[in-house]
């Protein structure tokens, strides 16, 4: 079944997430087609992709397929993880990739547009990071990914209260480039992508690279890494982790207790 449509015009990618029912929920089979899109589009040559949901959505994406998380006792969130696949094609794409966002954008998915390059939103548009309410513990990856988006008191809120922030809130702290009016966000995502498409595709390539790379130069000690990889664990193996998850399969509040 396609989760995803996808066009390419003069040298500009379009992918479009049209899985409308599960709210573009990041499954293992919806980031297989989208890595499989990001491939084909290298291949093809593309410039500039365009990564967005249907017209009208009212959810961008709902993040992680919660039904997928393991309920206990293992990492939901390896280096296998689908969110971290994707995280890592976006990323090394030689191809500048556009997030264009119309409606909210919740947990994993705000990692996914903030991996791409450049992010443009609708006012209504609004982004949670929501694994403090499921009781899952985000990985190292994923919080090199917010940091290098936003200062390291703004990830701390989202982390922490877990609620939704404003689009214009997001562009005034840098988190995104630009809130643009509904009925003008798809000619501005195209004519910046056509914009890219004019320049010198290698150099281009080149320097997001360079930004990649740079990006992630944040050395943790082995000491360091331990204990968070420790602290990650004692998370998924905890009753609260496990009763985050049933809570959301079984459509009700979570009961955490702290242990």
């Amino acid at each position: 079944m396609a989760l995803i449509e996808t066009q390419l015009d003069n040298a500009i990618g379009t992918i479009v997430l049209t899985h409308a029912r599960k709210h573009n929920a990041l499954s293992r089979e919806l980031v297989s087609q989208l890595v499989a899109a990001l491939d084909e589009f290298c291949s093809a040559g593309a410039r500039a992709v365009v990564l967005r949901a249907m017209p009208g959505a009212k959810v961008w994406s709902a993040g992680h397929d919660v039904a997928e998380l393991p309920e206990g006792r293992r990492d939901p969130l390896g280096w296998d993880d689908p969110l971290r696949n994707l995280v890592r094609s976006i990323e090394s794409h030689p191809a500048p990739i556009i997030a264009m966002i119309e409606g909210t954008v919740w947990g994993g998915a705000v990692e996914t547009i903030l991996a791409c390059d450049i992010v443009v939103a609708t006012p209504e548009s609004t982004f949670a990071v929501t694994p403090a309410r499921l009781g899952v513990p985000y990985n190292v990856s994923g919080m090199v990914t917010f940091m290098s988006a936003g200062s390291l008191r703004i990830v701390k809120e989202l982390a922490f209260t877990a609620t939704p922030i404003s689009a214009e809130r997001a562009e005034r702290v840098g988190m995104i480039n630009h809130v643009v009016a509904l009925e003008a966000l798809e000619a501005f995502c195209y004519d910046m992508a056509g914009t890219i498409v004019a320049n010198a595709p290698l150099s281009v390539a080149s320097m997001k690279e360079q930004l990649r790379v740079l990006a992630g130069a944040r050395p943790v000690s082995p000491r360091g890494f331990e204990k968070v990889q420790g602290l990650r664990r004692l998370v998924y193996d905890s009753q609260d982790y496990a009763e985050g998850i049933r809570a959301f399969k079984e459509k009700r509040g979570p009961r955490f207790v702290g242990r």
